[in-house]
C-alpha cells in the first residue's frame, strides 16, 4: 500500500499517521495547516500546554491550537481552498466529550495537513437543529467536506443539508440506518465486530450460540448481526434474552436465561485441557473437540457486563460449557478482575495502533484520551490526506471509497458506496493481566492469491 511522505518521516512509528492507500502523496513540508475559529482562518500555533507560547516555529511535537479572531478578514486569492467543517458538541451536556475529540482533531491536523487545508470546527450543542445550524454555517464558510457529527440524530440532519449543497459528510456515528447517500457513518458498528469475533468462534468449533442482550438499538442490532452470521457452516442461534438496560437489578432475566440454558443441555461430549497461559483460570475448550460446546454474546460494557457475567455462574451455568463473547466495549482493565470473563473473546481494533498517540494526547492535554477520539484523529487525517491529490483536493464519493482503504489508529478501514464501513479488526482474549491477542487484524483488504 503507498502512504502519504509523512507516513515514512514517521516510519518507526508505524500507526501514527492515517494514509491513503493507492494514491502516491507528495510531503508536505514544513506548512502548517490552519484552524479557524468563529472568526476568520488563522495561523495554527503550537503551544506546549499548560504553558502558552508564541505563533513561532518550534519542533513539531506537540498539536496545533484553535485560534479565534474578532472578526473575518477578507479572504485572498492565496486563501487555503480545502475547507473541512468539523460538527462537534462543544457546549451542552457532551461538551467534555466534544472538546476531547476536537483535541484528537488537531493531532490528526498537526500530522498530516499542511498549509493548503483549513479545519472549520462547529458547535452543534449536541441537538439535531444545533447541528443542522452548524451544518448551514460551515457550508456558507465554503466547507468541501463535513467531518462529525457524534450522534446519528445529528449526523441525519446535517445530511438533509449538506446533500443540497453537494458536500459530502465523515460521520463520527456508527449507525448504519442513516448512511448513504453522501453520508458515511465511520463508527465501529456492532455488526461488523460481532461477524468478527462469531466467525473465529467458527473457526475454532463452536457450533451453538445463544444471546444476552440489552433491550436498546445496539443489542438488537447484535443480535441481527449474530442470526446472520452463525448459520454459516451449519452453526445456530439456540436462544436469545433481552434485558432492559436501565434496570437496577437484572437477576431475573439472568436466571431465566441460565435456566433455560441448563435444560438444553451441551450438544456433544466435551474435552477440555488445561489453559497454557498462566494468568487465565478457565480451562481451554480443545478446538478440534469443541463441537458440542456452546458460546454467549453478551455485547455489553462496564459496570453492566460485571454484573451480568458472574451471575450466569451464580445460576449454575457451569463455566467449562461456554465461552463468552463480546464487543470492543469490553476494551475495560475491569474485565480482568471478574473470573467469569477470563478466557472470553471479543473482537476489536489493534490497540497498539492507538498507543503513541494516547501517550501524546495525555502528555499535550494533561488527561486520557476517550477511546472513541480516535474516530476523529482518522477523520480529519482522511479529509486532510485527500485534500493533497494529484488534481487538488477531491472529496468526492470515488475519493472517500478507494477499495484499498486507509491505514489508522484503529487499523485498516475502507468506506463503502452505501455509506457504511468495513474494518480489520483483531480478536482478543481477557486474561488477569490483561487483553492477549488471539487473532490478528489484518493488514490489507486485498484477498490472498494462491
Amino acid at each position: 500500500m503507498i502512504r502519504s511522505g509523512r507516513f515514512y518521516e514517521r516510519a518507526a512509528r508505524r500507526w501514527l499517521g492515517l494514509a491513503l492507500c493507492a494514491i502516491a502523496l507528495a510531503v508536505a513540508g514544513c506548512q502548517e495547516p490552519r484552524v479557524a475559529g468563529r472568526g476568520a482562518p488563522v495561523q495554527a500555533s503550537r503551544p506546549e500546554p499548560p504553558a502558552p507560547s508564541m505563533p513561532t516555529p518550534v519542533t513539531p511535537a506537540v498539536p496545533p491550537t484553535v485560534t479565534a479572531t474578532p472578526a473575518p478578514a477578507p479572504q485572498s486569492a492565496t486563501e487555503p481552498s480545502a475547507r473541512v467543517a468539523l460538527l462537534l458538541p462543544l457546549t451542552g451536556p457532551n461538551a467534555g466529550l466534544g472538546e476531547a475529540l476536537l483535541n484528537a482533531a488537531q493531532l490528526a491536523l498537526f500530522d498530516n495537513g499542511d498549509a493548503a487545508f483549513t479545519l472549520l470546527p462547529r458547535d452543534t450543542g449536541g441537538t439535531p437543529e444545533g447541528a443542522a445550524q452548524a451544518a448551514d454555517a460551515a457550508i456558507a464558510d465554503g466547507a468541501r467536506l463535513i467531518v462529525g457529527p457524534l450522534f446519528a440524530g445529528e449526523a441525519a440532519a446535517v445530511a438533509v443539508r449538506a446533500r443540497a449543497a453537494g458536500v459530502n459528510v465523515l460521520s463520527l456515528s456508527n449507525d448504519r440506518s442513516i448512511a448513504g447517500q453522501g453520508l458515511y457513518v465511520l463508527g465501529l458498528s456492532p455488526q461488523g465486530q460481532i461477524e468478527r469475533v462469531v466467525v473465529f468462534a467458527r473457526g475454532r468449533g463452536f457450533a451453538r450460540f445463544a444471546a444476552l442482550v440489552p433491550n436498546n438499538t445496539f443489542g438488537a442490532a447484535a443480535e441481527e448481526a449474530l442470526a446472520k452470521v452463525a448459520g454459516g457452516g451449519g452453526g445456530e442461534v439456540t436462544m436469545v434474552e433481552r434485558y432492559d438496560p436501565a434496570a437496577a437489578d437484572s437477576s431475573a432475566v439472568v436466571r431465566r436465561f441460565a435456566a433455560e440454558f441448563r435444560r438444553r443441555g451441551p450438544l456433544g461430549a466435551r474435552v477440555l485441557t488445561a489453559a497454557t497461559d498462566e494468568s487465565s483460570s478457565r480451562e481451554a475448550v480443545t478446538p478440534a473437540s469443541a463441537q458440542g460446546y456452546d458460546a454467549i454474546l453478551l455485547p455489553d460494557f462496564g459496570d453492566r457486563l460485571l454484573a451480568i457475567a458472574p451471575l450466569l455462574a451464580y445460576y449454575d451455568v457451569d463455566p467449562g460449557r461456554f465461552r463468552l463473547l463480546g464487543t470492543a466495549l469490553w476494551e475495560d482493565p475491569r474485565l480482568g478482575r471478574e473470573p467469569a470473563l477470563i478466557g472470553s473473546w471479543f473482537a476489536a481494533p489493534p490497540p497498539a495502533a492507538r498507543d503513541e498517540i494516547a501517550q501524546r494526547y495525555r502528555r499535550v492535554y494533561g488527561s486520557n484520551m476517550p477511546r472513541i477520539a480516535t474516530l476523529a484523529y482518522d477523520a480529519v487525517a482522511v479529509a486532510a490526506v485527500l485534500a493533497r491529490g494529484e488534481n487538488g483536493p477531491d472529496f468526492s464519493d470515488k475519493a472517500l471509497t478507494n477499495p484499498s482503504g486507509y491505514a489508522g489508529l484503529d487499523g485498516i478501514f475502507r468506506l463503502r458506496p452505501d455509506g457504511t464501513n468495513e474494518r480489520g479488526l483483531a480478536v482478543l482474549e481477557v486474561q488477569r493481566s490483561g487483553f492477549r491477542i488471539v487473532a490478528p487484524a489484518p493488514e490489507t483488504f486485498e484477498k490472498p492469491t494462491n
